[in-house]
C-alpha cells in the first residue's frame, strides 16, 4: 500500500507534524510513514507512550518507501540523501522544512518531474501554534501549494512567500521564539530583582507572555494600539518603556532579526 504522505526524519520537527496531521483529521494512522534511521528514535517511536504506540497503524520504516507526498524533517546536512532516495522511490512532491536549504538544490536532489517547495515553521510546532511560511518551487503548482499548506496549518498558522523572503522569515519568526524566551528571562531576574521570589515572577512572566499573546490574537488590534491601551499618562508602564526605549531595545530587536536574516542567508549559500 502507498502511503498518503510520508515524513522523513523522526525527530520533533517530523513527531510534531504527524501528530498535528492526526490530532487535526488530516488522515488517518494507516495513511501515513516515518522513515527515521536510528534504531533508537525508531524504538521511542514504536513504544507506547510513542506515536505509533499512540495511533496505532502508523508505520515507522528504516529509509524512504513510496508515497504520494514526502516531507523531508531532517538536518539540513541529510536534505540531499534524503531527497535521493525519496526520488528513487518515486515520490514525486516534497516539501521540505529544513532551514536554508534552497528550491532549486531540492528539485536537483528529488529529480525531474517532481514538485518541491520549502517550508519554515518555528519551534511552536511542537505545541501546534508554530507562524509557518511556505514558498513553491518553479514545478509547484497552485494544488501541490494547496496540499502543502494543509500540511504546514496541522501545526499552527501558514503565509505563502516567494523563496527570496525565506531568509527574512527565518530571521523574525523562525528564531523569533528564541527573542521572547529571553525576554521572558530578563523579566524574570527584573521580578527578583524587585522583591519577588523566583518561582514567583517566573509564573508572572509566562503568564504575561502568554495572555499577551491572546490579546493580539484574539483583537486583531495592532501591537501598538494595544501598548498604549495600558500606557497611562505618567504611569508605571510609561515609566517602565522610557527606560526601554532609552536603551534601545526596539533597535536591539531589529539587529537581531537582521543579524539572524543574514546568517540564514551566509548558511544557505
Amino acid at each position: 500500500m502507498v502511503a498518503k504522505l510520508l515524513v522523513v526524519g523522526g525527530g520533533k520537527m517530523g513527531a510534531a507534524l504527524l501528530e498535528g496531521l492526526l490530532i487535526s483529521g488530516w488522515a488517518r494512522p494507516t495513511d501515513l510513514a516515518v522513515a527515521e534511521a536510528s534504531p533508537a528514535r525508531q524504538a521511542e517511536l514504536a513504544s507506547p507512550e510513542g506515536l505509533a504506540g499512540r495511533f496505532p497503524g502508523l508505520e515507522i520504516v528504516s529509509e524512504p518507501v513510496q508515497a504520494e507526498g514526502a516531507v523531508v524533517a531532517v538536518k539540513p546536512g541529510d536534505v540531499e540523501g534524503a531527497c535521493q532516495a525519496l526520488g528513487f522511490a518515486g515520490v514525486r512532491r516534497v516539501l521540505s522544512v529544513a532551514a536554508g536549504v534552497k528550491l532549486a538544490d531540492l528539485a536537483r536532489w528529488c529529480g525531474e518531474g517532481a514538485a518541491v517547495l520549502r517550508a519554515m515553521p518555528n519551534t511552536a510546532a511542537l505545541v501546534g501554534d508554530a507562524a509557518t511560511a511556505v514558498a513553491p518551487g518553479p514545478g509547484a503548482t497552485s494544488e501541490d501549494m494547496a496540499w502543502a499548506t494543509g500540511i504546514m496549518r496541522a501545526v499552527g498558522k501558514v503565509v505563502e512567500v516567494p523563496e527570496r523572503w525565506m531568509d527574512a522569515v527565518t530571521g523574525l519568526s523562525g528564531s523569533g521564539p528564541a527573542y521572547l524566551f529571553l525576554v521572558v528571562e530578563a523579566m524574570v531576574d527584573a521580578g527578583v530583582l524587585v522583591g519577588l521570589p523566583r518561582e514567583v515572577a517566573s509564573e508572572l512572566a509566562r503568564q504575561t507572555l502568554v495572555g499577551a499573546a491572546r490579546l493580539l490574537a484574539v483583537t486583531g488590534e495592532a501591537p501598538e494600539a494595544l501598548r498604549a491601551a495600558v500606557t497611562s499618562p505618567g504611569g508605571t508602564t510609561a515609566a517602565g518603556l522610557r527606560q526601554l526605549e532609552a536603551r534601545a531595545v526596539r533597535s536591539a530587536f531589529v539587529e537581531a532579526v537582521a543579524a539572524a536574516t543574514q546568517r540564514a542567508l551566509e548558511l544557505g549559500a
